[in-house]
């Protein structure tokens, strides 16, 4: 067993060196979009399903509430979290709607919009972001695998190299916790 527990963090330590060497530069580019939007008035959007949904809440509560610095109130939101909202959209225009629909509700040129997906192609994200888009909604992808769909679709994609779901989450965490951080750093001191 601790053979097995020093492979699996090994592998996720192997895997973000890789992604610190390919990926700071879009990261950086990413968190600069974010910086922009909120210094201009903008919001910041999140939206994923499943793991990906809990790391857009996580990703939010820690821009609205603190991430390191006791400061204001960062305008974030998850498009995951308003249930009846969720299940009215799904139930009325299907499930590939439920953040489209939000996008055309509260997205405002200026905002920007991140999808985390881990394989690219979640449905409802891809059409969300291709509104957002329309609307002059700056879009970034946390993404996995390949980049699946939405690679292509998204202003800013941040493809994790790996097909491993557990690993591809646990960097986008950390590229969500480094945009946090880079956005502290920005707007507060």
């Amino acid at each position: 067993m601790k053979e097995q527990i020093r492979n699996f963090l090994n592998a996720s330590a192997d895997l973000k060196y890789q992604v610190a060497e390919s990926l700071s530069e879009k990261i950086a580019e990413a968190a600069q979009a974010v910086v922009d939007s909120l210094k201009g008035g903008g919001k910041l959007m999140l939206m994923g399903n499943g793991g990906s949904a809990a790391d857009s809440q996580h990703l939010a509560a820690e821009l609205v509430g603190r991430f390191k610095q006791n400061r204001k109130a960062v305008p974030a939101l998850a498009l995951t979290v308003d249930t009846s909202a969720l299940t009215a959209l799904g139930n009325d225009f299907g499930f590939e709607t439920v953040f489209e629909r939000q996008i055309e509700a509260l997205g405002r040129k200026g905002d920007v919009a991140i999808g985390i997906s881990t394989s690219g192609n979640s449905e409802n994200v891809v059409r969300a972001v291709r509104l957002a888009n329309q609307l002059g909604v700056k879009t970034i992808g946390f993404l996995g695998n390949q980049g699946g769909k939405l690679r292509d679709c998204v202003n800013i994609p941040i493809v994790v190299p790996s097909n491993d779901t557990a690993r591809i989450q646990e960097v986008h965490i950390t590229i969500g916790h480094i945009i946090c951080e880079i956005v502290e750093q920005a707007l507060f001191d």
